[in-house]
């Protein structure tokens, strides 16, 4: 996977830095390098990238504000020399923060972390629009089709995947890996345990999902994610 990148930093041999960083990634394809996050605003609107680095002072605007602006889809690593900003850089949902002077080492530690999440990303996009996915059971691949499915359940290194025909398909996966490769909110965590896909719950009783004559239970790591989702799929 290849992932567009840009540099916005006011100080020329910062910049040039992190330049030659990113043309030294594989996995990473710079489209340009700004002192001014004045002329990046433009060129970003019109030709966003898929990673910002981005540095938090600068003589325009902050980079912070500058964080507000840019596509939705643009996640940003924040670069600078003033760690105090880490909590007010990590509010704007920044993928990672790079205190200056930036190492190889510790850049390439945060752009592996956004091919991770960029990787993960493009397969729950593929997923969610092909409504299948293979998974590996009793040494086969097997397809199995998103609106087949009821609901998944951990079993320590393994998964079932339960299917509304009464199937159930274990496979050697971790929940965690389903939960990122599934598309949201039609599937969501209710417990450590289980994953449910959402328009097959028949309804909830006592904050408990129910299918027919079983129930399963929602975790309070979760109640604020799927009481989220009942609020908005409940007419008051």
């Amino acid at each position: 996977m290849t992932i567009t990148c840009a540099i916005i930093d006011d100080e020329p041999l910062a910049a040039d830095l992190l330049a030659g960083y990113a043309k030294r990634t594989p996995y990473l394809k710079l489209k340009g390098t700004y002192n001014s996050a004045v002329v990046a605003m433009k060129d970003l609107r019109e030709n966003p990238v898929q990673l910002l680095f981005l540095d938090i002072q600068m003589p325009d605007f902050s980079g912070i504000e500058f964080a507000k602006i840019v596509p939705k889809d643009t996640r940003i690593i924040f670069t600078t020399a003033f760690s105090q900003y880490a909590v007010e850089g990590f509010k704007v949902n920044a993928l990672d923060y790079l205190l200056k002077p930036i190492s190889y080492r510790d850049f390439l530690a945060a752009t592996d972390k956004a091919l991770d999440y960029f990787n993960v990303l493009m397969r729950r996009n593929v997923c969610s629009r092909d409504r299948f996915m293979f998974v590996k059971s009793e040494y086969k691949l097997v397809r199995v089709r998103l609106d087949d499915i009821l609901y998944i359940e951990g079993l320590k290194d393994y998964v079932r995947i339960c299917l509304k025909n009464g199937e159930k398909l274990v496979s050697l996966m971790s929940m965690k890996k389903l939960d990122e490769y599934l598309p949201k909110p039609e599937f969501l965590r209710t417990h450590r345990s289980y994953i449910v896909h959402m328009p097959e719950v028949e309804a909830i009783d006592r904050f408990r999902i129910v299918f027919g004559d079983m129930f399963l239970p929602i975790s309070d790591n979760y109640k604020d994610e799927l009481q989220f989702y009942f609020d908005q799929h409940t007419l008051a």
